[in-house]
């Protein structure tokens, strides 16, 4: 379908309703393709008329996503974000080597493969520390780490969960203020961004637990890491999430398929809008 766009979702939620919404306000036909109901023969290469020429992925699962777009840039169609950007922003180990290697600021990581390996890491960090798992969204999961006996009984319970689990992926506890910051990258501009502030009785700022957000200003330090950080993996649409350390701003997580529907109200500006001027600049080009 040339010159047209699609949108892949497992999940109506929100985010993809206010996409919904936008194309519409700009004329605009988006083709809606629900994945859980989509499947592609590998062997018969003609199924590109069943998507347009670009496409929004929006689907929640990792692995659906990363998957699925695999088989649709192999028939040639542009997915936003790719396949590429997906599996490694999707992935916490990934992307912190890849902005390790250019130099962007991030707190202080280590990987371990046992517990008897992850606690002498911790030794190395100190205490409190946090253990992530490397793929997973919204929080779950994510465990503080306060002292040795916390430590040991948290990952003596990874070791009983599935094996992507048992690979313990700390960081140091960054000593912020009780927020942090989303800037929301569309190709190469800082088009808003928010403080997620963390709920009552909780120190994650997830908005899917309950925190609440507020328009932040974006400023020349916050755009030119953002910009830095986003440039890493291509260009794309991102949620790049950073912290006020005592050191200055250090980047905590870089979102392939961010969220928005808090943001939206809160900055006035209109993400979902944007997201599609920047898909159909790509049908131009």
């Amino acid at each position: 379908m040339t010159g047209s766009i699609g949108m892949l979702y497992d999940q109506l939620r929100p985010e993809e309703r206010l996409l919904i919404e936008a194309a519409k306000r700009k004329s605009l036909k988006l083709g809606l393709h629900d994945s859980e109901k989509l499947y592609l023969n590998i062997n018969k290469m003609d199924q590109e008329e069943l998507f347009e020429e670009i496409v929004l992925q929006r689907c929640l699962s990792y692995f659906r996503s990363v998957h699925l777009t695999s088989l649709l840039e192999n028939k040639g169609i542009t997915v936003i974000n790719s396949s590429k950007i997906a599996s490694v922003c999707g992935n916490k180990l990934l992307a912190s080597i890849k902005l390790e290697e250019a130099n962007i600021p991030t707190p202080h990581t280590v990987v371990a493969f046992s517990i008897e390996a992850a606690l002498k890491a911790l030794d190395e960090i100190g205490y409190p520390a946090v253990l992530k798992p490397i793929i997973g969204s919204w929080g779950r999961l994510i465990a503080p780490l306060r002292d040795i006996e916390s430590a040991k009984a948290i990952l003596e319970d990874r070791e009983n969960m599935f094996p992507i689990y048992q690979i313990y992926y700390i960081q140091e506890m960054i000593q912020r203020p009780s927020r942090d910051i989303r800037c929301f990258v569309i190709g190469n501009s800082v088009v808003a961004a928010i403080y997620r502030y963390a709920p009552k009785d909780d120190w994650r700022t997830n908005t899917a637990r309950g925190g609440h957000v507020e328009s932040c200003k974006v400023t020349s330090n916050m755009e030119e890491l953002a910009l830095r950080a986003a440039e890493v993996f291509g260009e794309g649409v991102y949620g790049v999430d950073m912290m006020e350390s005592e050191n200055g701003l250090t980047i905590h997580e870089v979102n392939y398929a961010t969220e928005f529907r808090n943001s939206v109200p809160a900055t006035g500006v209109d993400i979902p809008g944007l997201m599609l001027d920047f898909a159909i600049q790509k049908v131009r080009k």
